[in-house]
């Protein structure tokens, strides 16, 4: 179970993380869980010929196994941030083994921005991990690794929903690759036809 569109009381109780921007007419487009072969060069591909840049959180165990794929992101001016190592799980997780995890993915990633996985942390935590990071929410998911909705579905939750100043979440992943070569061209061609525009998250 997800909720597509962040409520807003969950934004005001947890408001020293970062939800959407303000003062913006852009939307910013997020990538998690890469890089991977199968999906990223592809998503790369596709923003490059739309000169759009995006932020990818990545897993650090990805970034090792697929340094190259990493470094391209970095080439063609997108924004990375920190997913973990190992994609772990904040609420199964204990809260020592959760930070050194992330310690060993920022040995892969050079990045002041971070995103928990399934977006779950918990308050202590949370204190902990802004020390060092800036905590990057959302307030649109997209939906695209959910294999019980259409690509059609996705592209709606998306276009029915984000606002100026939107982070939006997609996926770079293999789970989510067939939705996205639907979706991403789609999401883009709405927006720049209404005028807004596509921004990558500041790495501080």
């Amino acid at each position: 179970m997800y909720i597509v569109k962040t409520p807003p009381f969950v934004q005001f109780l947890f408001k020293r993380l970062i939800w959407r921007f303000i003062d913006t007419k852009k939307v910013f487009l997020t990538f998690d869980d890469g890089p991977v072969p199968e999906a990223t060069p592809w998503v790369l591909d596709i923003l490059k010929e739309a000169d759009v840049k995006a932020t990818f959180f990545c897993v650090g165990e990805n970034v090792k196994k697929y340094p190259e794929i990493y470094q391209r992101i970095l080439d063609e001016g997108h924004t990375v941030g920190n997913h973990t190592y190992n994609h772990l799980n904040a609420w199964k997780t204990n809260s020592e083994e959760y930070l050194e995890n992330i310690k060993l993915a920022s040995n892969e990633i050079d990045s002041k921005l971070f995103r928990p996985p399934y977006g779950k942390l918990y308050p202590k935590l949370s204190k902990k991990i802004e020390e060092d990071y800036d905590i990057i929410m959302w307030d649109i998911l997209s939906g695209d690794f959910d294999s019980n909705i259409s690509a059609e579905k996705c592209l709606t939750n998306v276009t029915s929903k984000a606002r100026e100043g939107s982070i939006i979440v997609f996926h770079d992943s293999v789970k989510a690759i067939e939705k996205l070569k639907y979706v991403l061209p789609e999401v883009m061609k709405f927006f720049k036809e209404r005028g807004i525009g596509f921004e990558k998250i500041p790495n501080k």
